[in-house]
């Protein structure tokens, strides 16, 4: 596919077709003051929305730059063809019945195909979607109203959801959105192409992305790793949580939604930001567009209400945020300004005593801010100026800006209420290098977000997926075999296919003993584990009472300290998925987790094992004995090198016993797959 430069940012642009949505873009391109040609293309009319019309794409003046393809699925196919023959920068896509409807429409699928073989090497961007606006050069190939306004630099938002992008242009926080960009179907160029062609753009300082579906991973990972080297923040919102999300994003745009878990490794491995809504979307890219990604949460909180302080400081309860205590040095200063009335905390409460004193303030603020800390915020919620008289709150604005001047340190103001911070006021704000954050739980969310975006992993590659043709399960006996090949510790064991057998095994291993009924899924709950036996006879007994004619004795592995799940898991949209957990019965109880996108390295595996909460039981909870963890590391390594070197569908380890000198794999399963090289 060739460059994005000439359709992001066009000198020319056509409009084919004549309805209301087309004459709607030559309207939105003449209403953002787009300096360049404006040519419309229909067969039968003269002009379309007051712009002269051509009745064939040869009787434009030149192969036009980018193009709003603004008819029928059909004739759209056709209208790509004449525009590569003419050797056009690219098109928008606006038709829907194409992929994304292939199970209403048998032809959706083939209609896709077809379109992607007429556009060749043109970029394509949809189909089924809105387009985009460049709000800086004026380029609104966009077929609805929109809300945005010209800027000089600002953020890029790109957006599975048209609708979504829409609501967006109406934000009124103050945020500058350079480029607002859809991408339908994703069928030619999708969101890691566009966010790459984004990043070039030195007037783009962050990415704001609303994903439904990731394109391609290899591509997505490349993306992640530029904007790191550009320095550009990356904030992500993902859908797909839910069941309901998922077959809503299945059937929206024919993406692979993948899983919550893969979403959220592959974003924490990519340095990218992960919020949960739309307002925290939004306040993050502004925090980062003003002041980058935070080097920590660690934060202070002013205000001139002590309701306001308990606020933003249960706001911040459950978040990765803290106010650091105040030093002595910081004590000093602030009663110097405050006197003896006002209780010195973070968050603090100055109370009114210095209101309408810009250098009182300053000097507070400067006190405040002088600890080591990533960011300074100012409680402010401005009256309405329709019914008030603004002016004595906008002090604390410029108190605000002095102190910056004096301490380096980056400061926000927060209203409580986005209805407290006029959309002016904010916009004012971002010029002065402040960053207007509006919603105390949505500002302490984008605070943790920002944080929270760390560099991009250079140091091991994702392992992609392949398509693999129809799996099979090897049990647990067959499964532990091979995992102690790649280095994975398991007990000693045998197999019998009689109840007599399996005593005649327990006493070849010695006692005590495990008896395990095979081929069965969930042998706990089937009655098919029998643990700790020491005779032939109970062994026998216990095996004439399971659901089974086969069994597997094994070592009964004694000193465990700690259970846990070792799991690899496919996941085609977010690559392979390492998870460890709480293991044992209680995997479901306790849903004390994390994962990782593999390849992982042995730092971040112990890394993850440390965030367990379990992860206090394995150190030595309360003086008892501690787990080895690097053995427990080296059976998390061996099962990832299994992973890389077979077909893999799943893995699980559940449980690896791990005790002061083991880390054994009491039971496994794989799931697997021949991969189809077509």
């Amino acid at each position: 596919m060739r460059s994005l430069e000439r359709l992001l940012r066009p000198r020319s642009i056509a409009v084919v077709g004549g309805g209301s949505w087309c004459e709607n873009v030559i309207r939105e391109c003449a209403k953002s003051g787009y300096a360049g040609n404006l040519w419309a293309v229909h067969p039968k009319r003269e002009s379309v929305a007051g712009c002269a019309a051509v009745p064939e794409i040869t009787d434009l003046p030149s192969a036009p730059d980018a193009v709003f393809i603004g008819v029928n699925r059909h004739t759209t196919i056709d209208i790509v063809r004449e525009l590569t023959a003419v050797d056009a920068g690219g098109a928008v896509c606006f038709a829907s019945g194409f992929s994304e409807a292939s199970a209403e429409l048998e032809d959706g699928a083939d209609l896709q195909d077809a379109l992607l073989k007429a556009a060749g090497q043109m970029p394509i961007f949809g189909p089924n979607c809105y387009g985009f606006i460049n709000a800086m050069d004026g380029a609104s190939l966009w077929p609805d109203q929109h809300g945005l306004t010209a800027v000089q630099e600002g953020v890029a938002i790109i957006s599975q959801s048209s609708n979504i992008a829409l609501n967006l242009t109406m934000q009124s926080r103050g945020l500058p959105i350079a480029y607002l960009m859809t991408v339908g179907n994703q069928a030619q160029t999708g969101l890691s192409a566009i966010g790459q062609a984004l990043l070039s753009d030195p007037r783009v300082s962050a990415i704001g992305l609303h994903i439904e579906g990731i394109d391609d991973l290899a591509a997505f990972e490349q993306f992640a790793r530029n904007a790191t080297e550009k320095g550009k923040p990356l904030v992500a919102l993902k859908v797909g949580k839910s069941e309901q999300a998922q077959a809503a994003t299945i059937s929206h745009t024919a993406s692979l939604s993948g899983t919550d878990a893969g979403a959220r490794a592959l974003f924490k491995r990519l340095g990218i930001a992960q919020v949960e809504s739309l307002p925290v979307l939004l306040e993050t890219l502004k925090l980062v567009h003003v002041v980058g990604k935070l080097p920590n949460a660690r934060i202070v909180s002013m205000s001139c209400s002590g309701g306001e302080a308990s606020l933003i400081a249960d706001a911040a309860a459950n978040r990765k945020v803290s106010f650091p205590p105040l030093d002595d040095a910081q004590k000093d200063n602030l009663r110097a300004v405050l006197g003896t009335k006002v209780a010195l905390a973070n968050p603090l409460d100055y109370h009114t005593y210095i209101w309408g004193d810009v250098e009182a303030m300053a000097r507070t603020f400067s006190a405040m801010t002088a600890a080591d800390i990533a960011l300074g915020i100012v409680v402010l919620d401005i009256p309405r100026p329709d019914r008030c008289e603004p002016s004595e709150w906008l002090k604390v604005i410029d108190a605000i800006e002095l102190a910056m001047a004096r301490t380096g340190k980056p400061m926000a103001v927060l209203s409580s209420l986005t209805e407290t911070l006029p959309e002016k006021v904010a916009q004012d704000l971002i010029a002065r290098g402040i960053v207007p954050l509006c919603g105390l739980d949505e500002a302490i969310a984008a605070i943790e977000a920002a944080s929270l975006i760390s560099k991009f992993a250079q140091s091991e590659p994702i392992k992609i997926p392949v398509h693999s043709n129809a799996s099979r399960m090897i049990g647990e006996t067959d499964a532990k075999r091979i995992l102690t090949e790649y280095g994975v510790k398991a007990p000693l064991s045998e197999t019998a296919a009689s109840a007599e057998a399996a005593a005649r095994a327990a006493d070849r291993i010695g006692y005590p003993v495990v008896l395990k009924g095979t081929g069965l899924a969930h042998k706990t709950e089937a009655g098919a584990v029998a643990l700790d036996l020491s005779t032939a006879e109970s062994v026998a007994l216990a095996a004439d009472a399971m659901p089974t004619t086969t069994f597997l004795i094994e070592e009964m592995v004694s000193g465990t300290i700690a259970e846990l799940l070792v799991g690899v898991v496919k996941d085609p949209a977010h690559g392979f998925i390492l998870t460890l957990a709480a293991g044992g019965v209680l995997t479901e109880l306790l849903q004390d987790r994390v994962s990782l996108v593999m390849t992982a390295s042995r730092q971040d595996v112990g890394d993850a094992l440390r965030e367990l909460k379990i992860a206090r039981i394995l150190s030595g909870y309360r003086g008892g004995p501690s787990c080895d963890l690097e053995l427990i590391v080296d059976a998390v390594m061996a099962v990832q090198n299994y992973v890389t070197s077979a077909p893999v569908e799943e893995v699980e380890i559940n449980p690896l016993l791990c005790g002061r000198d083991f880390a054994i794999a009491a039971d496994a399963l794989i799931r697997c797959g021949e991969v189809n090289d077509g």
